[in-house]
């Protein structure tokens, strides 16, 4: 994996947060909190917590004696992710590899991450991380995107982008969100990671956004896809942007846009 495609640094996080969180993460991340929020779950992890969206939600589902331990790999999205979040004694706020955990074995009741396990050069590694910080019966729950052509903006704005570089298109929503779909490769691998109960659902839900510039932006501006972009020529950034709201324009109009954002969620457990 290229460095710039773990790269969450400069003005992604902010633009992350203000336009891709509401489109796309937001509702998934109600879907994770409730199923991590179950009894009995006081001792919780969260790897590849971005800028939060998962710790707002399932903070307030916690029990008040509770610790919530959050990371992420990528220091300025733990400051973000910290920033938007009230003042809260229970949460623990941690830069960590999800490969690497700086944790005891069988610490945690649950562990999560929110479309985070595509980013992980070795999928087994960080799965045998995550079990390996797991009390006995513990869960992980973690969830993936689908191919990018069920994930209309997304898609929509990889085809745009490859339009202003025709001879090297920026692949990343397709190489690395969009890249880790195959369920049965998930499981295989969760398998050789050590747990032995898997379970798998598609979800399919709605993406929204109030203007084709806004998810244009998101895409286009708040993920590594801008580090690719500027690599190749960072005064084209704003015309990917432009040919990217354009694209999304043509399909779904140019006032309060939606398209569809598929995934797959996992819970797994020795």
């Amino acid at each position: 994996m290229a460095a710039g495609d773990k790269a969450f640094a400069g003005a992604i996080p902010e633009i992350y947060d203000t336009y891709l969180v509401p489109l796309i993460f937001e509702v998934f991340a109600e879907d994770m909190a409730t199923r991590v929020a179950q009894p009995g779950v006081r001792e919780v992890l969260e790897t590849a917590a971005g800028s939060g969206v998962v710790t707002r939600a399932l903070a307030p589902r916690l029990p008040g004696d509770a610790r919530y331990v959050v990371s992420d790999l990528n220091q300025p999205m733990i400051d973000r992710a910290a920033g938007q979040q009230p003042p809260d004694g229970r949460i623990v706020w941690q830069c960590a590899d999800a490969l690497e955990l700086p944790f005891a074995a069988a610490s945690f009741d649950a562990v999560c991450c929110q479309f985070g396990a595509m980013f992980f050069p070795d999928k087994v590694a960080g799965y045998a991380e995550a079990r390996r910080v797991l009390k006995p019966g513990g869960r992980f729950v973690f969830n993936v995107w689908d191919r990018i052509e069920d994930n209309l903006f997304a898609d929509l704005a990889t085809n745009a982008a490859a339009s202003v570089f025709p001879d090297d298109p920026p692949r990343f929503l397709a190489r690395i969100p969009h890249g880790y779909h195959n369920i049965d490769l998930i499981r295989e691998e969760l398998r050789q990671a050590g747990f032995s109960r898997i379970d798998i659902v598609t979800l399919t839900k709605e993406s929204r956004a109030p203007s084709p510039r806004h998810a244009a932006i998101a895409y286009c501006q708040g993920t590594p896809m801008r580090n690719e972009i500027e690599a190749r020529d960072p005064g084209l950034l704003a015309l990917t942007t432009d040919r990217a709201t354009e694209a999304i324009a043509a399909v779904c109009g140019s006032g309060p846009v939606s398209g569809m954002i598929r995934g797959h969620v996992i819970e797994a457990a020795s």
